[in-house]
């Protein structure tokens, strides 16, 4: 995989097709018609609705039934949240990180809440614990750091975060969303399909016996939730791509695959820096919090840095074989791909760079051409083959520790599927999140103008990685720590070189 490959999917990102915009502002239609809108399209044009495998099952069991669902909760839908919120929620039930709806306009951020009770949770070790209480609010109201929630509003609390968090804030049947949610757990964040800051919650001190707390709302002041959220979820620097030295070995940062963040005086300084880094005193790969698409450009750029670090004729013997990738044959998909070729074609230089992309690009408009001509639902291209091994030795002398956490997304998971086949290299944090074998985005805009939907135009059903599965680092390389104390992390981190 090359960095080119950055070009094609920005030509094929730039492909948003506009609905006619809504000029009502009920929002409770609005929800209803981009709902409907959101299903029919998936319904027409997605994969999964014609290949075989659990994840198929999957989308199909949602698919009816989520719309069902979410139409009936839509006359709450009386606001612009409301609105976000409930489309949020059916895309999240078809469990596909590859599925998503989210506003056109600057929507919720994560420190974003009306209300609150001056504490927040996080998840640790299987556990909602009490992680932040705003310095200065004390007294029989708040619980303290390191309790555990057992109960809120009288109901058991893990069934009350699954009322709470689960579609709405993330996917609570994995550690990645369990971890991104909890602190919302007892935050009001403007969702009327749930509760808001529940009324009592019953909290457990060590072995003792718990107590229930009345819960009292707390002032807002500006800065508040950032602070309680930063304290209990890692959350990348402002400067996410960087190499800097800890305990007396390279630590490199790369903590966000998106393209604005400064990858070609990265990839420089790596470069500059790669005898040292391929030394034996072996270096640190800190992937934690470096989300990022499932686009090709995501995942060329987790490629692109192996290859400067351990050499192209290294690494390519051990990426993953692509195998069959299928293709639904409907013409919604077949136009996609249409307009992407002719974007292609309209670039020149592009053209001139990329010429084996575009000639890839013609064999899949082909194939869905031959396809729909035949009637067939589905049909099949190769992907990459595995590359022959050369015999190249590993330039890379050292140990290498990757650092993962929940919030390693997309590209970052690619990479990974890489990396960890590489040697002396060990996976280690916490569990990442999971992707979907449902690959590269269709981006549509929904009727209401407020919305779009995205999904994963093709099936990698061939993937070595099965669909919406972790990386979860083997016992003894799993952190139990803080996770938002750098001092620790780090200190921890160089236990693992031994020494």
């Amino acid at each position: 995989m090359t960095r080119t490959l950055s070009l094609a999917a920005a030509a094929a990102a730039a492909l948003s097709l506009v609905a006619g915009a809504a000029v009502a502002q009920d929002f409770r239609a609005l929800a209803r018609q981009d709902l409907q809108a959101a299903h029919d399209e998936l319904a027409a044009n997605h994969p999964a609705a014609v290949v075989a495998g659990q994840a198929s099952t999957d989308f199909r069991g949602w698919l009816d039934t989520g719309l069902r669902e979410s139409l009936e909760m839509a006359g709450r839908a009386g606001s612009g949240d409301a609105h976000a919120y409930l489309l949020r929620y059916y895309a999240a039930g078809f469990r596909d990180s590859n599925i998503s709806i989210y506003p056109t306009y600057e929507g919720l951020g994560p420190y974003f809440g009306t209300s609150w009770a001056g504490f927040t949770t996080g998840w640790r070790g299987g556990k909602y614990v009490v992680t932040y209480v705003k310095p200065g609010v004390r007294g029989s109201s708040v619980p303290r750091v390191g309790d555990t929630v057992v109960s809120c509003n009288a109901t058991p609390i893990d069934e009350f975060a699954r009322a709470k968090l689960d579609r709405w804030e993330g996917n609570l049947d994995t550690e990645a969303g369990r971890v991104s949610s909890a602190p919302y757990l007892t935050w009001n964040r403007n969702n009327p399909f749930v509760n808001g800051v529940p009324s009592v919650c019953e909290f457990q001190t060590g072995n003792r016996r718990a107590r229930a707390i009345n819960l009292q709302p707390v002032p807002l002041v500006a800065g508040d939730l950032e602070a309680a959220y930063r304290a209990t979820v890692y959350t990348a620097p402002a400067t996410p791509l960087s190499i800097e030295t800890v305990n007396g070995r390279p630590w490199i940062n790369v903590h966000s695959f998106a393209d604005t963040a400064g990858w070609d005086a990265f990839e420089s300084q790596v470069e500059s820096q790669a005898a040292t880094l391929r030394g034996p005193q072996g270096f640190v790969l800190d992937l934690r919090g470096a989300g990022g698409s499932g686009a090709l450009n995501s995942a060329a750029r987790g490629y692109g840095l192996a290859n400067l670090i351990w050499s192209e004729a290294f690494t390519a013997s051990r990426q993953p074989a692509a195998g069959a990738i299928t293709y639904r044959a409907t013409q919604g998909n077949r136009d996609w791909f249409a307009t992407a070729l002719g974007l292609m074609n309209a670039d020149p230089r592009y053209a001139a760079q990329a010429p084996a992309l575009v000639t890839q690009m013609q064999e899949i408009v082909a194939g869905f051409d031959a396809a729909i001509a035949a009637g067939q639902p589905t049909f099949q291209l190769q992907g990459r083959a595995v590359a022959a091994d050369t015999g190249a030795p590993n330039p890379v002398q050292g140990p290498v520790v990757v650092l993962v956490d929940g919030g390693c997304s997309g590209g970052c998971l690619d990479t990974l599927d890489l990396v960890s086949k590489l040697p002396n290299v060990r996976i280690v944090g916490a569990s990442t999140a999971t992707d979907s074998i449902f690959i590269e985005q269709t981006t549509r805009r929904l009727p209401s103008n407020y919305a779009e939907l995205s999904y994963g135009h093709k099936a990698w059903t061939e993937r070595p990685r099965a669909n919406n599965t972790a990386y979860v680092p083997a016992a003894g390389l799993t952190y139990t720590g803080d996770p938002v104390d750098e001092t620790a992390v780090r200190a921890w981190v160089g236990t693992l070189f031994g020494g």
